[in-house]
Formats: C-alpha cells, sequence, structure tokens
C-alpha cells in the first residue's frame, strides 16, 4: 500500500473503476483515495479494513437534477430530507435545482441565502445551479463567479410565477452572456407553441395528459436550442429528454461538433405510459412518462452516447397537490432514494452492466458539472463510495422512504439493487437503513 496515512482499506471482489470491474483494494488517506490496488494487497499499520465481499463497492452517484424547494417550499422537500434520501440511494453529491424555493437562485444574494439554509442540513455533499430569467442578464455573471454550476432556463411555463421562461430573443441574450465567460446554459426544452395547440383536457385520463405535452413541443426546442448554441458557440445541456424523437438531430449535432449534451431519467427509462393507471398522477412529470417503444429508443440513444447521463429530476410536492386530474396536479415525479435500483433493475434485463450504470450515474454527471473529484474510483477523488447488492431485491414501500412527501411512482414495484452503505469522503454515512447527521459540504464551481 502506497502512503503512511491510509487509514482505511475498502475491499471488494467487485470494484467498479474507470478500468472496468475487478477485485481491488481501495486505501484511503485523509478523505480521499490514496491508491487502487490489487485486492490481497496488505493492510497497513493502523488501518481499518471494510471487506465488503460480493457486494460491489461503486463510486458515489452524482445526481445534478434535484429539486430541493428550501426554502420557501420546505413542506414539499427540504435539505435534510432530500440529502437523507440521497444517502440511502447511494447519492453522494447533488446539484440543486434555482427554483421551487422561495427564493429562486436568480441573483447571488439568493444564492446566499440557499446556501446558509443548507450549509447545516446537507447530509451529502451540496453545489447549487442558478437561473436565467427575463429580468436577470446582468446578474448571470455575478452568479457564476459566486459558484453557482450553470444556469437553468425553461422555454415553456415553469409552473411557477416566480420562475417565467425566456422567449426565443431572451435565449439568445443569455446565452451569449453565458458563452461569454464560458458558463453552461441548462434547458427545459418544451416549445410553448406547440403545448399551446396540444388538446388540453382536465380528468383523469392519462392519455389525455399524454396528448397534452406532444413530442413535438420537445422535438422543436430542442432544434431551436441547437441552433442557438451552433451560432453562438455556447455550451449547452437539454434536461430530462423524454422524446426519442429527437435523438437524431442531438447525434447530428455533436457529430458536427455543437456543444451540447444530453440527460435523461430514471421515469422515462423504467416507466412507460401504457402502464399508468388513470388518476395516477404520482406519474405526472413533464415533459410526460411516453410510450415503450419510445423507451426502446432511448435505451439505444444510451448505449450509443447520445444521451450522456441519468439523472433523477426529483421533484417532490405535498400528497395534496397530487389529485387525480392530470391538468391540474402538480407535476414532478419523486426518486431520489430510488434510482439506483430503478435504473439497474432495466438496465440488467436489457443486457448492461453496472459499469454503465456508474458511468451514467456517476462518471457523466461528475464530467457536466466539472467535479473533478467525484464520479470515480481512482487516486486523488474523494472517497465518496456506495456498496451495492445487485442481485437482492427490494419491493417499494412509500412509508420507508425519507423523502418527506412519501408519494411515488415506483410503489409496489420490485426492484434489484439494494445499497448496503453509502461513504462520503472515507465515512460510512448510511447504513443498513438509517443515515447517519448531517456531514456534507456547500459545492462551488471548480475555476
Amino acid at each position: 500500500m502506497s502512503g503512511a496515512d491510509v487509514n482505511l482499506v475498502l475491499r471488494s471482489t467487485r470494484v467498479v473503476s474507470p478500468d472496468g470491474t475487478r477485485p481491488a483494494a481501495v486505501a484511503v488517506a485523509d478523505g480521499r483515495i490514496d491508491a487502487v490496488l490489487p485486492y490481497d494487497s496488505g493492510v497497513p499499520a493502523g488501518a481499518r479494513l471494510e471487506d465488503f465481499g460480493d457486494d460491489v463497492l461503486l463510486p458515489g452517484l452524482v445526481d445534478t437534477h434535484v429539486h430541493v424547494n428550501d426554502p420557501g417550499r420546505t413542506e414539499w422537500e427540504g435539505f435534510h430530507t432530500a440529502t437523507r434520501a440521497a444517502a440511502a440511494g447511494g447519492i453522494t453529491t447533488l446539484l440543486d435545482m434555482p427554483l421551487n424555493s422561495l427564493p429562486p437562485t436568480t441573483t447571488v444574494g439568493h444564492l446566499r441565502t440557499k446556501q446558509q439554509v443548507a450549509a447545516p442540513k446537507a447530509h451529502i455533499d451540496t453545489g447549487f445551479w442558478g437561473g436565467a430569467v427575463p429580468s436577470n442578464v446582468k446578474d448571470l455573471r455575478p452568479l457564476h463567479e459566486a459558484g453557482v454550476f450553470g444556469f437553468k432556463c425553461f422555454l415553456s411555463p415553469s409552473g411557477v410565477d416566480e420562475f417565467p421562461e425566456l422567449d426565443q430573443e431572451q435565449l439568445a441574450r443569455s446565452m451569449a452572456e453565458i458563452a461569454g465567460f464560458g458558463g453552461l446554459l441548462i434547458v427545459h426544452a418544451e416549445d410553448p407553441r406547440h403545448l399551446a395547440s396540444a388538446p388540453q383536457r382536465s380528468g383523469p385520463a392519462y392519455a389525455d395528459f399524454l396528448a397534452s405535452r406532444p413530442r413535438d413541443a420537445e422535438n422543436t426546442a430542442i432544434e431551436g436550442l441547437i441552433a442557438h448554441a451552433r451560432r453562438l458557440n455556447a455550451r449547452v445541456h437539454v434536461l430530462h429528454l423524454s422524446s426519442s424523437d429527437a435523438l437524431p438531430v442531438i447525434a447530428a449535432a455533436k457529430r458536427e461538433g455543437v456543444r451540447v449534451t444530453v440527460e435523461s431519467c430514471p421515469h422515462f427509462l423504467t416507466l412507460t405510459a401504457e402502464e399508468v393507471p388513470d388518476g395516477a398522477t404520482e406519474f405526472k412529470c413533464c415533459p410526460p412518462i411516453r410510450e415503450a417503444a419510445n423507451q426502446d429508443t432511448l435505451w439505444e440513444g444510451l448505449a450509443d452516447g447520445t444521451i450522456d447521463c441519468i439523472v433523477s429530476d426529483h421533484s417532490p410536492c405535498t400528497t395534496d397537490l397530487k389529485t387525480p386530474d392530470f391538468a391540474s396536479a402538480w407535476g414532478g415525479i419523486s426518486s431520489l432514494q430510488l434510482g439506483l435500483p430503478a435504473v439497474w433493475t432495466e438496465a440488467r434485463r436489457r443486457g448492461r452492466s453496472l459499469d454503465d450504470v456508474v458511468r451514467w450515474m456517476s462518471a457523466a454527471p461528475a464530467e457536466l458539472a466539472g467535479l473533478t473529484r467525484k464520479g470515480a474510483i481512482e487516486a486523488g477523488r474523494d472517497a465518496d463510495f456506495a456498496v451495492l447488492a445487485p442481485d437482492e431485491t427490494f419491493t417499494v414501500d412509500p412509508a420507508e422512504l425519507f423523502h418527506r412527501n412519501q408519494v411515488t411512482a415506483y410503489a409496489g414495484k420490485t426492484l434489484h439493487g439494494v445499497v448496503k452503505s453509502t461513504w462520503l469522503r472515507g465515512v460510512r454515512i448510511a447504513a443498513d437503513g438509517g443515515v447517519a447527521g448531517p456531514t456534507g459540504r456547500l459545492l462551488e464551481r471548480e475555476h
């Protein structure tokens, strides 16, 4: 073993590293990975050995799309409950979205308010996106300099009045400003004209809701976003892709050198429109869960690299806002604690490996956000880990979730992959269904 300061060695017959899955011993010193060594390496004097047997040692997951809603709508979630749920699910780093909190993260002052609220409550490392709204172009550079990881905007109404969408002219103006200082714009891409012309029917029928958020709304918005990014040489990221129709346009833009990345979410990759019962608005999100054939093509987009990463878009609310009317119910899927087993269950069914899941849910989100110390088990990274029993199953009981409101579209589903423990900078923060007190740090973009 290297280094006299190694105080912890984690050993498993299956360690997922950038070089693949193999037996290894991971030496930890001062909260960092000191070395990844052969499985039977000796343990330095004074170091503690944790042997996980055949359970898989993964890098802690990185979730760059979480609505914590704190402060202002803490009855919906909050930093204490969100980060506790994340820790229980093997996530060691999250980035908080700028809206659904009051105030939204659209000025440096609002960012400081959110940081003050989060600091004593965070069980895992936590960073923040800024918001791009029509009135705050002047605030974008100061927010960037204050350490936000990029800027979120909507192209159609966000659902909350304090975070208005950008029209095409405002989008171009904000994108040009952000490109000018080398920032990242992340975009909820649904075209408002297509949404306005789609049939709008209230009631419990999921088919009616699906018709109200057509694929064309996503496809058109993404085409326009790519055109702006091409012209401005801007770096853009498409949030929560649900329409597989957009994949050829995205793939072509990538080949051309347009700086575009794409995420999808566990619910689009594991749930289908065909299985949503009428009135079951725990399945409502925007853009919507689409048909099984669409899902198959999304998986193809993951396999060929058109889709870069999988993140939760955890967007909870109080139970009363999930009315049986799909038109009026709050849209958002709660999945923070369940993303890893949900994705692994479907990935294994489709012949994909845990190496793939780690690339999609840890390495790629860390790369998106520029988190160079996260996302991989290799020397120099933070000693953030999840220990997974990939063949064990459990049935989702909403009452056992750490989310503040135990509403989830996964209720009653049997999933593969039990998170046995989660480690943050070499300290076990979750194990056997329990979570320790908050020890997470607030993160700023690495300059």
